[in-house]
């Protein structure tokens, strides 16, 4: 691991017990990652993309370390095991991801909360920066999140998960569930702030267009491996 790397799959395999229907159904094991390798850099937006089913999400659960794994992952140079705020995630359904009977500004000051991040009188003005950041302004902290489009609701996700200043963030299929328009503007939301701030992100995604048009380099998965890797600025 080099001392630009970030994150260092090395290797890695995961395997699931499929058991046949029937009394005296054998049991075999299925490879859903098959010795993946790839290796990111801070600083870096890494693109894994590939057809549904392909294992794009088994690796992402493995880095979290979320599923056992055959390999070595390796998060700065060691293994993520405390600290794992250091890696968000910005998930498909940004509405699945936010507590419908709460403000926003009560889900957004959250994340400071639980991490003792700042004092209590300073976390609203530093949930007024994030939103500002991504792109809405601070009246929003009144809004319910009914009120909120499906791109806001993405806009507020990726504030909360900023807010703990991650060295990583993951974006898992973080536009599937939008429209056109309203994915074109996560695309250059999250650009923005990679220019802005260097912030290192995993985008995963089976929409190669949208890989193409916002990573630095792409690993493409096919059947649990990683088939190429191709650099695209």
């Amino acid at each position: 691991m080099n001392e630009t790397s970030l994150l260092s799959v090395r290797d890695v395999s995961n395997v699931y017990t499929d058991r046949k229907v029937g009394l005296f159904g054998k049991t075999e094991l299925k490879h859903v990652l098959n010795h993946v390798s790839m290796e990111m850099n801070h600083g870096e937006i890494f693109g894994l993309t590939g057809k549904s089913g392909c294992g794009k999400t088994t690796l992402m659960r493995c880095i979290l370390g979320l599923i056992d794994y055959e390999g070595e992952i390796l998060f700065s140079g060691g293994i993520l095991k405390k600290d794992k705020h250091r890696i968000q995630m910005v998930f498909q359904d940004p509405g699945a991801s936010l507590n419908p009977v709460k403000k926003i500004g009560w889900l957004m000051e959250e994340p400071l909360n639980i991490h003792k991040i700042g004092e209590s009188g300073d976390r609203s003005s530093l949930v007024d920066d994030i939103l500002l950041r991504v792109g809405l302004d601070p009246s929003y902290k009144n809004r319910s999140v009914h009120e909120l489009s499906g791109g806001q609701k993405q806009r507020i996700c990726i504030g909360r998960a900023l807010l703990v200043k991650p060295q990583l963030l993951i974006a898992d299929e973080a536009i599937s569930s939008l429209d056109a328009s309203a994915g074109a503007q996560i695309l250059n939301l999250l650009r923005e702030l990679h220019k802005n701030s260097r912030l290192s992100i995993l985008f995963i995604s089976h929409n190669k267009d949208a890989a193409e048009y916002l990573c630095d380099k792409i690993a493409f998965m096919e059947k649990g491996e990683i088939k190429k890797i191709e650099d695209v600025r």
